[in-house]
């Protein structure tokens, strides 16, 4: 079975919550597919943002595309509402002047049907996040 990249609103996710809004860049721009759109964080750290999947699924691996973020870390429910989350993984990212920080997290079969991204601090006082992949597939394992 081909994985699937729920994250993105054509699969039916959806950016439930985020702390920053910027109506030159909104949340909703991390779930278009596309690297040339973001959303960006207005202020202070930590910053945080949740996106729902049409259903409880099975993600093998979670990718961010992003600007200036220093310290990321990923939580996930299985709950029906964003709420219950557990952490996953937290990580200091690497500064990459001028370009765009591609970081990739294995999360073997984890089951989420929600995931959240706490920013807890950034290289610079804002940061964007262009792209959030979740790879994986329906349903449980």
């Amino acid at each position: 079975m081909r994985a699937t990249d729920w994250c993105l609103s054509s699969a039916g996710a959806a950016v439930v919550l985020a702390t920053s809004s910027d109506e030159q860049h909104p949340a909703e721009n991390m779930a278009d597919g596309s690297s040339e759109t973001f959303w960006t964080t207005t202020g202070m750290f930590p910053q945080e943002f949740i996106i729902g999947f049409p259903e409880c699924v099975t993600i093998s691996k979670v990718s961010i595309q992003c600007y200036l973020v220093r310290t990321l870390r990923i939580e996930r429910s299985v709950s029906k509402d964003p709420v219950d989350f557990e952490q996953c993984i937290e990580k200091d990212l690497k500064h990459t002047e001028g370009e765009l920080q591609m970081e990739e997290f294995p999360l073997p079969d984890s089951q989420a049907t929600y995931l959240r991204f706490i920013i807890k601090s950034g290289f610079d006082h804002f940061v964007s996040v262009h792209r959030v992949m979740a790879e994986g597939t329906a349903g449980h394992t």
